[in-house]
């Protein structure tokens, strides 16, 4: 692992998006609610915050962070029968937030696929832009 105790800590942001495809039949039941399995969005909200808080249990090497916010919203095109899921991260410290992003992105969308597998097998994911990254606030925390 990196040695970043010499950095100072700044304020990090980083937003993730991806976006999953399906029948548009299975997209109608997502939306309104009605898989039997339940909430399908209302549980991968879940588990995409639930999986940004455990990214360095995850990822060999990737340094645990103390999250200040994960704000995970989903959009629904009737159009394409997509939903696409973006995340915002963001911490206080010395190194960055995008892996937490990304993780929770694709968890989510990884448990919109295991809830509508067996009702839909064209389910697709993909990842939609580029990270986003930001700096905030660039100053050490003790100059506060």
């Amino acid at each position: 692992m990196v040695n970043v105790g010499d950095k100072p800590n700044t304020h990090r942001i980083a937003i993730a998006t991806g976006k999953i495809t399906m029948l548009p039949e299975t997209f109608k039941m997502v939306e309104a609610g009605t898989h039997k399995k339940g909430d399908v969005l209302g549980i991968a909200r879940i588990a995409g915050i639930q999986a940004s808080k455990r990214t360095s249990d995850l990822i060999p090497l990737c340094h645990p962070l103390a999250l200040t916010h994960v704000a995970l919203e989903f959009q629904t095109d009737s159009k394409d029968s997509a939903i696409t899921c973006q995340v915002r991260a963001e911490t206080t410290g010395p190194t960055g937030v995008e892996m937490e992003a990304l993780t929770a992105v694709q968890v989510a969308l990884l448990t919109i696929y295991d809830m509508c597998k067996a009702v839909d097998r064209y389910l697709k994911l993909s990842l939609c832009d580029p990270i986003q990254l930001a700096i905030a606030i660039s100053m050490k925390m003790e100059e506060k």
